[in-house]
């Protein structure tokens, strides 16, 4: 009889520890995000608090806002997670995602050497600053990437009025790249250029680099300068493949309490990159 409990015991505990290792068996989903993102931090701070909460894990590729929502477009991925809000909005509208869920905001700035050879220090208006350079033909470097940071320059030099042809200025001044922003900012300090960079690419630069770009803030706080990020779950109607069912709950998480505060708490070398728009009073 001792013996019979004692085999019914060790059994009941393989059990528990069987049901127990399900309960803790993660899902794992793909998402195509932008590599500011990623280079910022912020992903290394919100994933592992969602996966936490929820069991699922998320699997990151990382690129310019273009080539995230290709993958979405081609079913590569569950879930995008981008800042270009007219092609988010096509991107639901051609049935690709299910909705966009409006998750947070940084801005972008534009950065030069501390010569400032244009002479657009503090200038209010990005468009304008962005005229001055093309007509003193000072040198800019453009990811030239079809990034969603490739996608608010092109938009400010539409504004500038300045003239283009297949969305860049025409002259040697310009230079477009095909880099991240990594390596953009990166060419622009050697050559003492111009770049537009969001606003966290830049701080990491010049605060958390082992060599420490030279360039700095030129012009800031125009609104045309604000840079809005969306996450949207790719449409199994499209893709019968996706795992709606948990890119759905990383999009809800994202706009909850919980992940607004993770977003609002973060800071990048003391600090805030990121502001929350689904509860922009969270703290």
């Amino acid at each position: 009889m001792r013996k019979f409990c004692s085999i019914l015991f060790l059994a009941l505990i393989f059990a528990l520890a069987g049901t127990s290792g399900a309960a803790v068996a993660t899902e794992t989903i793909k998402m195509s995000t932008t590599t500011s993102t990623q280079d910022s931090g912020l992903l290394d701070v919100l994933l592992p608090e969602f996966t936490k909460d929820t069991g699922i894990e998320v699997q990151v590729l990382a690129k310019g806002t273009g080539a995230a929502i290709r993958d979405g477009i081609d079913g590569n991925v569950d879930v995008i997670f981008v800042h270009d809000p007219e092609r988010e909005e096509k991107f639901v509208a051609d049935g690709f995602g299910t909705k966009r869920f409006k998750v947070m905001h940084n801005d972008f700035v534009i950065v030069g050497d501390p010569s400032d050879p244009a002479g657009i220090k503090g200038e209010k208006s990005a468009a304008q600053a962005f005229k001055t350079i093309a007509d003193k033909k000072t040198e800019f470097i453009s990811r030239g990437d079809d990034s969603g940071t490739h996608a608010k320059e092109v938009a400010i030099w539409k504004l500038s009025g300045v003239p283009m042809k297949d969305k860049a200025p025409e002259g040697a001044w310009y230079l477009s790249v095909g880099q991240g922003m990594g390596k953009t900012l990166i060419m622009a300090a050697e050559k003492k250029a111009y770049a537009l960079s969001d606003r966290g690419s830049y701080i990491a630069q010049k605060f958390g680099a082992e060599n420490p770009t030279s360039l700095e803030i030129i012009v800031e706080g125009d609104e045309a300068l604000f840079n809005p990020y969306g996450v949207i779950p790719v449409n199994p109607a499209k893709h019968p493949q996706v795992k709606i069912g948990p890119a759905t709950k990383f999009a809800e998480w994202l706009v909850s309490a919980k992940g607004q505060q993770v977003i609002a708490q973060y800071k990048l070398k003391g600090q805030q990159v990121f502001y929350p728009d689904a509860i922009p009073t969270a703290k």
